[in-house]
């Protein structure tokens, strides 16, 4: 008997025993299936890829870091290339010529530069003729049908002459014209006279003007329709028409520039002297004016003061960006080569056409480069050579194919290139590639990255499933379990 109580006490105990430990992988398994395995895997996930992303981030910081860098060097150097520019068409850079007497004409620099002073005295503008038909009333009245037809040449003491280089012009005037038609037949022959109607309290006008000159001058002849008459009204010649209808005879421009008598058949007389062009506006008949030239040698000196603190601006600039140790573009290829331009720019030759003594290069007009890339100006070196070659220093600040400007304007165009890999232009264009390459690997990964999480979800729920099975199971071998020990009690 004690055997038997002794057998039945141990597997009391090895039933209790094994109860316990069931109760307790049920308790472990119990927990785990609280674990959110949505969230489970996108953890999981992101570790997998959050290495390589961070790297590539990295890379895209750096890249937007060095684009800003060459991006500020490149709009300094387009800058000051544009305030050049805007400067040197102010003027002031050269030597210009200016007038006394504004009433009389506006003047502008000529294809060279001028010096000294001139006289000027317009005593006649050109002018075109100016032609009138008679009073037609009402306006919409028919003028006849017929042709009318335009001769050219010049007019003086009552007759005409033809020129023989020019051909008449004829228009055809259809019945039922009006003054209007008339006018818009003449315009669309496109012969150098405009017509227009004008209007007044007593009928409307064909007004008729030529261009600007004495051999512009013409006559109108008509051959009317005999059963559609009254074209031949509108005809004029001087030697038979109405001297009323003549409002302004045809002539030239005449002028004396230096105590020169010249005319022109224009007003506007392209490089009427040395550094002189001119605009005639009005007559000053017996009271020449005076035409001088400005000296710019204030405003070059201020100029060039301006440019080598710009240049400096930009050198610190640089130099910051390709320091050894801190410098953003330190190994750039557009940065190396921009500093290879600005090292050589005093003496790269702007004025390629300039004489013999006269100055050439920046070095010439005093801009000096210092060992550490900076740059200083020599003022008495500018002074001098503004003393003894002012208008050849003038003629260096034009907005030309060559001088300051077009050299600046160039330095900025090759900084500026995108198809030039030695640019900074085509360092922005290459790291740009490079930012889009990395946004298309990031996407990339991403997309990895998502895949990664779906299937992990998928996985996850399915041992979810197994693990509530398994609980459930679990469950009723403790329930059994416990019965049993208390059988056994």
């Amino acid at each position: 008997m004690a055997t038997t109580s002794s057998t039945t006490s141990s597997t009391a105990v090895s039933a209790t025993s094994s109860g316990s430990a069931t109760a307790q992988l049920l308790s472990t398994l119990g927990a785990g299936s609280g674990i959110n395995s949505a969230s489970l895997a996108e953890q999981l996930s992101t570790a997998q890829f959050a290495s390589r992303l961070d790297q590539l981030s990295a890379k895209n910081d750096k890249l937007t870091t060095r684009i800003s860098a060459a991006s500020t060097l490149k709009n300094m150097i387009g800058s000051l290339a544009t305030s050049m520019g805007d400067r040197v068409r102010t003027g002031d850079l050269a030597v210009t010529p200016v007038i006394a007497n504004s009433t009389v004409a506006t003047v502008t620099k000529g294809s060279v530069t001028g010096s000294g002073t001139l006289s000027l005295e317009v005593t006649q503008l050109a002018k075109g003729q100016t032609l009138t038909t008679p009073t037609v009333s009402p306006a919409t009245a028919t003028v006849g049908s017929g042709t009318l037809t335009l001769r050219f040449g010049s007019i003086a003491a009552g007759a005409f002459t033809a020129d023989a280089t020019r051909s008449q012009i004829d228009i055809t005037v259809a019945s039922g014209a009006t003054l209007a038609d008339v006018a818009s037949a003449i315009n669309a022959k496109g012969a150098g006279i405009s017509a227009y109607v004008a209007t007044s309290s007593s009928g409307a006008q064909l007004v008729l003007k030529g261009a600007d000159g004495a051999a512009n001058g013409f006559v109108l002849e008509a051959n009317e329709n005999a059963g559609d008459p009254g074209l031949a009204s509108l005809a004029w010649n001087p030697a038979t028409g109405s001297a009323a209808r003549l409002k302004t005879s045809a002539s030239d421009a005449a002028y004396t520039l230096d105590g020169v008598a010249r005319t022109s058949t224009s007003n506007t007389i392209a490089d009427a002297a040395p550094g002189v062009s001119l605009k005639l506006t009005g007559t000053n008949t017996g009271s020449p004016t005076t035409i001088s030239f400005s000296d710019p040698a204030s405003s070059i000196t201020t100029a060039m003061n301006d440019l080598v603190s710009a240049l400096n601006e930009i050198v610190s600039e640089l130099n910051t960006d390709t320091n050894a140790n801190t410098g953003t573009l330190t190994s750039d290829p557009g940065a190396r080569a921009f500093r290879r331009t600005l090292t050589g720019l005093s003496s790269s030759v702007v004025m390629p056409n300039a004489a013999t003594g006269a100055p050439k290069t920046l070095a010439d007009i005093g801009l000096a480069t210092n060992r550490d890339g900076t740059f200083t100006l020599d003022t008495n070196k500018l002074s001098k050579v503004l003393a003894s070659n002012p208008s050849e220093v003038s003629a260096m600040f034009t907005n030309g194919l060559y001088g300051v400007y077009a050299t600046l304007d160039k330095v900025s165009r090759g900084a500026t290139s995108a198809t030039d890999p030695n640019s900074l232009g085509g360092s922005i264009a290459t790291m740009t590639k490079q930012q889009t390459a990395i946004s298309t690997l990031k996407s990339d990964l991403a997309t990895k990255q998502e895949t990664l999480r779906t299937q992990l979800v998928s996985r996850y729920a399915k041992l979810d499933t197994k693990l509530s099975d398994s609980k459930s199971t679990l469950s009723f071998l403790t329930a059994q379990i416990t019965a049993w020990n208390s059988k056994g009690n």
